[in-house]
């Protein structure tokens, strides 16, 4: 496929900053985070909504665990939250015997684990210049493995795992891609694509990386080798985060905000970030999970 068809949208719900999303087929929900405005809402066909860890800022990443549980990263960590139950913990809190700063995207290992990337949500709350961040794995065992350093804001992440290829999203600089090796280990770092405004990402049933821009009114599409795709045009100026869902994973979720102003500073409780969603059928599929039919299997404890 290269070329993008025209698509309209539909508006499904509506915050301040949307990030996280998550399609979860199973109950018929779509999951997602308001980084500013607090908490995981899942939003149903009707309209109604379900939210829990509403007083909860910066959470960048939602994704589905095998038992039901939705993950969400942020500061602390990443929690789970069990929908029917009502019951929370946190999954993951400490790293080298200290509270994690931040956890931004989340992705399937294949093997019941996940990938993860950090974020210095420290120094975004205070507007300064934010560390280095690094991908790490979280083993099925509760092994945590870190898989790539070196990375200046880590962002959208995808594990194509029929391609033994990795991405990750450096907000502010390019698209890493990475070869992954039997043991899942990260090797041969190179860029994928350069532009500064990467944010989410998401993975066609072809290979083929679609990309969001945090100042683009368009969705980037990237080959494997590099090689630029017609992109999708969009409704706004900017797009968070983009995730494929449906039955046939042929329809496509995106959040975009009205009244971007920047990086986190100057945001107003005034604007409002869009939910869309396009209600027909594309031409490509793509994948829940990435490119891992395997969801995580991190059991509750």
């Amino acid at each position: 496929m290269s070329e993008a068809p025209p698509i309209d949208f539909e508006e499904v719900a509506s915050g301040i900053y949307l990030e996280g999303l998550a399609v979860d087929s199973r109950r018929n929900i779509v999951w997602y985070s308001d980084v500013i405005g607090g908490g995981i809402h899942g939003v149903k066909p009707d309209g109604s909504v379900q939210s829990f860890n509403t007083g909860r800022l910066w959470t960048g990443g939602v994704m589905l665990n095998e038992d039901g549980a939705v993950l969400s990263s942020g500061p602390g960590g990443i929690l789970w939250n069990h929908p029917e139950t009502g019951k929370s913990a946190w999954l993951l809190h400490e790293m080298d015997g200290e509270v994690i700063n931040g956890i931004n995207e989340m992705m399937p290992d294949g093997r019941g684990g996940i990938f993860f990337g950090t974020v210095d949500i420290e120094r975004v709350e205070r507007g300064e210049s934010t560390r280095p961040t690094a991908i790490y794995q979280l083993t099925v065992d509760r092994e945590l493995i870190k898989r790539a350093d070196g990375i200046g804001f880590s962002n959208g992440i995808m594990y194509d795992k029929k391609r033994a290829k990795f991405y990750c999203n450096d907000t502010f600089h390019c698209t890493w891609a990475f070869d992954v090796q039997a043991d899942l280990t990260l090797v041969n770092k190179s860029k994928l694509i350069e532009k500064e405004d990467v944010d989410g990402m998401a993975l066609d049933a072809e290979g083929n990386i679609w990309i969001t821009g945090c100042h683009s009114n368009y969705l980037t599409r990237v080959r494997q080798d590099g090689a630029l795709l017609s992109p999708v045009e969009t409704p706004a100026g900017a797009i968070t985060q983009v995730r494929f869902g449906g039955a046939d994973m042929r329809h496509l979720h995106q959040f975009y905000p009205r009244g971007w102003r920047g990086w986190f500073k100057g945001w107003k409780s005034s604007h409002r970030e869009k939910f869309h969603h396009v209600p027909w059928p594309l031409p490509v599929a793509g994948h829940a999970g990435g490119g891992c039919e395997v969801q995580s299997r991190l059991g509750q404890r």
